[in-house]
């Protein structure tokens, strides 16, 4: 039998249902998987399945990975005990209940806690910790996984995902933990009572919006539309729903729709599979909707509403969902040409983006005479380069984005912010209809000046040592033996990023940056067999750029069979 397993059995004050569902495995590899370790603390936190076991997220996990946080921040941190914690939680099951677990844990070590009262966005509990100067943050989210997910992710002082070296230093403590079902947790009602633990309320939502309206380029725009800009809102059964309806009302915005079946907040996400706004089928309720009423665009939210999709109608009446890069080339330009027309666009103007996003908008920004920076993937990279140019006074933040729909315009906030971009791409719509142009269309003009941009993502999971042998394989024959063409076009240089190079930290990324300006790269996951290849095809013929596109589909599939 299982140590852990056992152990667990055993213990007297076993949560009930948790024991409950343990008394009801019968399959052997169920327990096993259940038991098997505990849930790796990453640069991301905590995700997985929630259920009982060591390798699940339910309190005790939670206990464990809040005891290491603790003890990491009374070595490491400035005054905790000052400056408290603030957590927050999204609409997923269990995540209040896991929000108090890690509040109690903090309070039992004598560092305060401001909890909020209700659900919040990830945007919103990363202002409150710089609002709040607290020494870091702590949110229960596990973003758009299914709904048998839950995660635990860490901030710090900055309001910014922990880095790399960070998440080392709490790991260190959280494996120190021995056992995690005999951690102390002070109960709420004595957190509460001591003062320990504070509920927040709405106060920190005034803050931010009255934060949020100042990224506004064109003030009152959303009242100039009137009711001639119609707007599909889903926050696909998430936390996005109040923010965002609330920014999009007091930025003048009177035609909003939204999706009744996906608005109130729902741990099943029961009318999608997944809640992922970059997917086709999280929007098929909010285009019905929007043929219903007749909209220009559609918006979707995920549920800890960091990450913002986008529909928008061309002009056929056709609708197409654009790509996060799409999104990005499009708020980008509208930040700079609306800076520059109001002379307010800086000489040390910088754009950040990862690596494996589109080079759209640094044509985009060389055109405007702004620096594109690059970072590794994840969002804390950029929320870093943020804090690295205020301390520097070298360049002044305009704009971040990834390829995963992630944007971030005000540095009031260290990651990606879906209630900005939403908003502020209201303002921009309606802003292109008073000039007479839709979103598509000034998308297609920005292709006809900077060319043709086509992308696409193509995951690929393996099984088991074989499928971990193969992914070792294709990274070694990309170092060592590269192909000399993708599709048709040549290989001009291979950028191996776990030399760290370009200035940043060694990633297991490797780019091939072919001879037209298009490239290949390619990024293996650090626990599983499973990699995601990016495809970036350029070319000034729309036509063109599509057979390219294919063209390296094609080529990856066929040079991947071949080394199985």
């Amino acid at each position: 039998m299982n140590e852990h397993y056992r152990r667990w059995m055993e213990f007297e004050d076993l949560d009930p249902a948790l024991k409950s569902e343990l008394a009801s495995l019968t399959d052997e590899e169920e327990i096993l998987d259940r038991f098997d370790g505990h849930l790796t603390f990453g640069t991301a936190g905590l995700r997985g399945k929630i259920g009982a076991g060591t390798n699940r997220m339910n309190r005790y996990t939670i206990r464990r990975a809040t005891e290491g946080f603790a003890r990491y921040l009374l070595k490491c941190a400035d005054n905790p005990r000052r400056k408290g914690i603030a957590i927050a939680y999204d609409s997923r099951r269990f995540s209040r209940t896991f929000a108090e677990e890690a509040a109690g844990v903090l309070a039992n070590h004598g560092i305060p806690v401001r909890l909020f009262r209700e659900m919040r966005p990830i945007p919103v509990l990363s202002f409150a910790v710089r609002h709040l100067k607290a020494a870091g943050g702590i949110m229960i989210t596990a973003s758009h996984n299914p709904p048998e997910y839950n995660g635990y992710k860490v901030y710090g002082p900055d309001g910014g995902q922990i880095p790399p070296r960070t998440s080392r230093l709490i790991l260190e403590e959280i494996l120190r933990v021995r056992d995690e079902l005999s951690i102390p947790a002070m109960p709420l009602e004595d957190g509460l009572s001591s003062g320990l633990i504070h509920l927040l309320g709405t106060e920190l939502d005034q803050a931010y919006h009255r934060h949020l309206r100042g990224i506004s380029l064109h003030p009152g725009t959303g009242k100039r539309i009137g009711d001639s800009l119609r707007i599909v809102f889903t926050p696909l059964h998430g936390t996005g729903s109040g923010p965002v309806r609330r920014a999009l009302s007091e930025w003048g915005f009177s035609r909003v729709f939204t999706v009744a079946e996906q608005e109130v907040p729902d741990p099943d996400f029961p009318t999608v599979s997944t809640p992922n706004p970059e997917e086709a089928q999280a929007f098929r309720l909010a285009l019905e909707r929007a043929q219903e009423v007749d909209a220009d665009l559609a918006v979707a939210t995920d549920p800890d509403a960091d990450r913002l999709g986008l529909a928008v109608k061309q002009p056929s009446g056709r609708w197409s969902l654009l790509t996060g890069n799409q999104v990005g080339a499009l708020l980008l330009h509208y930040i700079l040409s609306q800076r520059k027309a109001k002379e307010d666009l800086p000489e040390n103007g910088v754009v950040i983006q990862s690596i494996v996003t589109s080079d759209f908008g640094r044509s985009i920004a060389a055109s405007y005479g702004v620096a594109t920076v690059e970072t590794l993937t994840g969002f804390k990279y950029i929320g870093e380069k943020i804090g690295e140019y205020e301390r520097s006074g070298t360049h002044e933040f305009l704009f971040g984005y990834e390829e995963s729909c992630g944007y971030l315009i005000g540095a009031f906030v260290r990651d990606k912010d879906a209630v900005q971009a939403a908003a502020l791409t209201c303002e921009m719509a309606a802003f292109h209809r008073l000039e007479g142009r839709s979103l598509w269309e000034v998308l297609e003009e920005l292709y006809r000046v900077h060319g043709h941009y086509r992308e696409s993502v193509l995951p690929v999971t393996l099984n088991g040592n074989e499928g971990r042998k193969t992914v070792a394989l294709i990274l070694d024959r990309l170092r060592h033996a590269p192909p000399q063409q993708i599709g048709d076009i040549g290989v001009a240089e291979i950028k191996d990023y776990a030399r760290g190079i370009d200035g940043l930290p060694p990633a297991e990324v490797i780019k091939c940056l072919l001879a037209d300006g298009s490239w290949v790269a390619v990024r293996p996951s650090g626990t599983e067999p499973k990699m995601k290849w990016y495809l970036n095809a350029v070319d000034r013929d729309p036509a063109t750029a599509d057979e390219k596109l294919e063209g390296m589909k094609n080529f990856i599939s066929r040079w991947m069979d071949a080394l199985r």
